[in-house]
C-alpha cells in the first residue's frame, strides 16, 4: 500500500463530529478529491497544494502543550510537515515530524486517527496544506530539543494557547481535549 493509498483509507474513515462536524466533512470531502485529482498530492512538489501531518504533543499530566516557534513563519504551531518517501503512512508521518522537531522520543498518537483537518495557505511555492492533524502524548520524563525548523519550544497551559497560537491551533487543541 502507498502512503496515497493511506491517506484515502485513513480520510474516508475519518468521522468528524462536534459542532465543526459541517466543515470538517467538507474538508474530507476535499481532500479525497485532491487526492483523486493529483498523482503528487502526497508531495511537496504538488503545486496545487499537499497533504501535510502534524502532531500536537501533549505532556503527561495532559495540562500542557509543546509548541513550536516556527522558523520561517514565525507563529507558535503544533509540530508537523511534509511528507516522505520513507513514511509509509500518515501516522507514521506524523509521529515522525512530531519527533523530529520536538526532540522527544517515545510519543504515541492518540487512538482514534486524525483529529482535524485545516487547510492552510502557504508561501510559495508550497501554495496549500492539507494538514492531517493528530495529538500525541510525551512520556513521562520527556525532555524537548529545538531542531533546525524551530526557533524556540515551549511548553503552555491549554488556557495560555490562545494568547500566542492562532485560531487553527486552538481548534486543534479544542478537539484533542475532547478525546483525553
Amino acid at each position: 500500500m502507498t502512503l496515497r493509498d493511506d491517506a484515502t483509507l485513513v480520510l474516508k474513515g475519518y468521522a468528524p463530529g462536534g459542532e465543526e462536524g459541517g466543515d470538517q466533512a467538507e474538508l474530507r470531502r476535499a481532500y479525497l478529491d485532491h487526492l483523486a485529482g493529483h498523482d503528487d498530492a502526497m508531495w511537496k512538489a504538488c503545486g496545487a497544494g499537499h497533504l501535510t501531518a502534524s502532531a500536537l504533543v501533549i505532556d503527561p499530566e495532559r495540562k500542557k502543550v509543546l509548541l513550536t516557534l516556527h522558523r520561517k513563519l514565525r507563529m507558535w504551531l503544533q509540530m508537523g510537515g511534509h511528507c516522505e518517501e520513507r513514511d509509509a503512512t500518515l501516522e507514521a508521518a506524523a509521529l515522525r515530524e512530531a519527533t523530529e522537531e520536538s526532540g522527544i522520543t517515545g510519543l504515541t498518537l492518540l487512538p482514534g486517527g486524525p483529529v482535524r483537518l485545516d487547510r492552510h495557505p502557504i508561501p510559495p511555492p508550497c501554495n496549500w496544506h492539507l494538514d492531517v492533524q493528530y495529538a500525541a502524548l510525551a512520556p513521562a520524563g520527556a525532555a524537548e530539543r529545538i531542531s533546525e525548523e524551530s526557533l524556540e519550544l515551549r511548553w503552555f497551559g491549554y488556557e495560555d494557547v490562545a494568547e500566542v497560537a492562532d485560531a487553527s491551533v486552538v481548534r486543534l487543541l479544542k478537539a484533542t481535549r475532547s478525546r483525553l
